[in-house]
């Protein structure tokens, strides 16, 4: 019996240790990954700055933006660490200063406000963009952490804007101002290490087609610092 009992024990693992030869040999291996794609979708948070202001000008508080959307990573080189990605996105900006607006979104005024004439004067934009860039990574298959540094041109479209304004003369709304550029375009740097990365964005023309303080010419750019976050 004990003998019979050995045998069955026996037996049985072997056929337990063939079933797992089988079934290894059966089982697909998994593939390397060598056509990988990085970066897929950004999300931002930016301190927003108007330059070139007219005389006098000057900022209010913190200015936030939000940016983020969806990039199409291409690959340029067979290891893959350099590429072009092109996509699309929107923009949210805030802007806190002393520029005011009045009248309408057909007919603006703008002067530069006394601290002591207000006490919130907000300038809000919407855009929808189109970036394109060219990336280097020191990027691997086998790992998601690596530096990264990526300089591309955005061209943005105004879908919506609106001033906000309320002091010494009441609360005042304007929106759709007919004097903005419908068209913006910038160029930007966005570099770092795994999951934070630092981003710059300088408009290169002016937020104002049209506009004056008195006989100067309105020509605000913006320039946004902040941090990008990057998902696959």
């Amino acid at each position: 019996m004990r003998v019979f009992t050995f045998l069955f024990v026996l037996f049985s693992g072997s056929l337990a240790l063939a079933q797992d030869s089988i079934d290894n040999e059966e089982r697909p291996k998994a593939k390397i990954d060598s056509l990988y794609r990085e970066d897929q979708f950004y999300v931002g948070i930016t301190y927003n700055n108007l330059i070139n202001g007219p005389k006098g000008y000057s900022k209010d508080k913190i200015s936030i933006g939000f940016t983020g959307g969806f990039l199409r990573d291409m690959p340029v080189n067979k290891n893959r660490t350099f590429a072009i990605a092109a996509g699309l996105g929107c923009t949210y900006n805030n802007y806190n200063n002393n520029f005011g607006v009045s009248g309408t979104g057909q007919q603006p005024n703008y002067a530069i406000l006394g601290a002591e004439a207000y006490s919130k004067n907000r300038f809000t934009t919407l855009t929808a963009d189109l970036p394109i860039e060219f990336r280097w990574r020191s990027s691997t298959f086998e790992s998601t952490k690596f530096w990264r540094i990526y300089t591309g041109f955005k061209l943005s479209y105004l879908v919506y804007d609106r001033n906000v304004y309320e002091g010494d003369s009441g609360h005042v709304t304007i929106k759709n101002n007919t004097n903005l550029n419908k068209v913006g375009y910038g160029v930007y740097l966005a570099s770092g290490y795994n999951t934070f990365n630092v981003y710059v964005h300088y408009g290169l023309n002016s937020l104002f087609q049209t506009g004056q303080v008195g006989t100067e010419k309105v020509q605000l750019r913006s320039l946004t610092i902040g941090l990008l976050f990057y998902i696959l």
